[in-house]
This record gives structure tokens, C-alpha cells and sequence, in this order.
């Protein structure tokens, strides 16, 4: 009886946070994902760097550059996902026309659903679990591109305008 009362704590948890997640990310980041999609193929490495260099940020802010042998995945995830949503949630509100500055944001909110994917947070929403399992796809890719054509890609901060 113990057990089934925590799982029902830990559902109503996860709910909320779904829900959370539905309410500040899922518009961006879909707005990102979508952007991408769009992008030329000499655009799309912009969008790489943008969302590998987020990641490196919410490594960070996690303290899980090198994180302990005894973390679970999950763990791991969550703490980089956590990270995401505290730099997304407090970066200044971008301005009307601030395009660099929603670009970014919407990348922050990427990397907040794709690691909520990869901790299992999503398990229970379809659309969610679709969203966050493309945020992973496209994080996974930025990874593996800059991987194969070496770090050197620093764009500037016009060269981050997504082309509409």
C-alpha cells in the first residue's frame, strides 16, 4: 500500500511537470524544431551550434560535465533538464523583433523537453513523448555534426538569425 501511494505522489508530480512543460516549452521548442526543418543546409549548422553550446551551459550550471559514475542516466538527464528550464526561465523576455534572443530561448527550451525525453518524464503523453523524442533526434545530430566537422563553427551573434 506504501508503494502505491508514492507512485500515485511521483504521477501527480510528473503531471504537473508535464503540464509545466506544456505551458513554457512546447511552443518553442516546436518553433525551433520547425525552424530547422525550414532552414537552408547552410543554415542548419547555426541551429547545431546554438543547441550544443546549451547543452554545454546546462552541463555546467548541472555540475555534470563529468558526472559521478553513481548517477543514473535519469538522473543525469533531469539535472541537465532542471538547468534548461532555470537558464530558459530566467533569461530577460526577449523583445518584440529580438530574434537572436528568441532563438536562443527556444534553444534552452529544446534542450529542457529533450532531456525530460531522455529521463522518461514523458512516458504517459503521446505528443510530449513526439516532441521530445525530435528535440533528442536534433540534439543528437548537432552533436555528431560538430563532431565530424570539428568545433570551429563560432558563429556571430547575426549569424544565429534563423532564415525565415
Amino acid at each position: 500500500m506504501a508503494f502505491g501511494r508514492f507512485k500515485l505522489k511521483g504521477n501527480r508530480a510528473t503531471g504537473k511537470l508535464v503540464s509545466r512543460d506544456r505551458q513554457h516549452f512546447e511552443a518553442r521548442a516546436r518553433r525551433f524544431l520547425e525552424r530547422y526543418l525550414t532552414a537552408g543546409e547552410h543554415a542548419k549548422p547555426r541551429f547545431y551550434r546554438v543547441v550544443v553550446d546549451a547543452v554545454q551551459a546546462c552541463r555546467v550550471q548541472a555540475g555534470v560535465v563529468r558526472p559521478s559514475p553513481d548517477l543514473e542516466d535519469a538522473q543525469i538527464a533531469m539535472a541537465i533538464s532542471n538547468a534548461a528550464t532555470a537558464m530558459f526561465l530566467q533569461a530577460t523576455r526577449p523583445k518584440a523583433g529580438d530574434r537572436v534572443g528568441e532563438f536562443g530561448s527556444d534553444a534552452y527550451a529544446t534542450v529542457a523537453i529533450a532531456y525530460r525525453r531522455a529521463a522518461g518524464i514523458y512516458e504517459h503523453d503521446r505528443d510530449m513523448r513526439e516532441l521530445g523524442t525530435a528535440a533528442v533526434h536534433l540534439l543528437t545530430m548537432a552533436a555528431s555534426y560538430l563532431n565530424a566537422h570539428g568545433n570551429d563553427l563560432s558563429p556571430s551573434s547575426a549569424e544565429l538569425l534563423p532564415s525565415a
